[in-house]
């Protein structure tokens, strides 16, 4: 069954930008909710925007306990790339 916006994320294990793993655990720790977006490739307009957005939010959102992860399927090296050009947190 396929999760929909508000439902619980299934558990799941994936690599960071430096190619660590890391779970569904590893991001909620010490906060209360999780914005987990999906895109589909780093550096494109649409992405950079919505990443761009979240980047510009943080502040409000890590006062409320909240912590944001993007999930592509491009590789470490390409996220570390995208994250260092928009200053984006690792």
């Amino acid at each position: 069954m396929k999760p929909g916006p508000g439902d619980r994320a299934p558990d799941f294990t994936a690599l960071d930008p430096e190619g660590r793993t890391l779970s569904l655990r590893d991001l909620l720790k010490g906060h209360k909710l999780l914005v987990l977006y999906f895109y589909p490739k780093d550096d494109t307009p649409g992405c950079t925007t919505e990443a761009c957005g979240f980047r510009d939010s943080m502040d409000r959102l890590k006062s409320s306990n909240v912590n944001v992860a993007g999930v592509s399927v491009d590789p470490p090296e390409s996220h570390q790339k995208f994250a260092k050009k928009y200053n984006f947190l690792l």
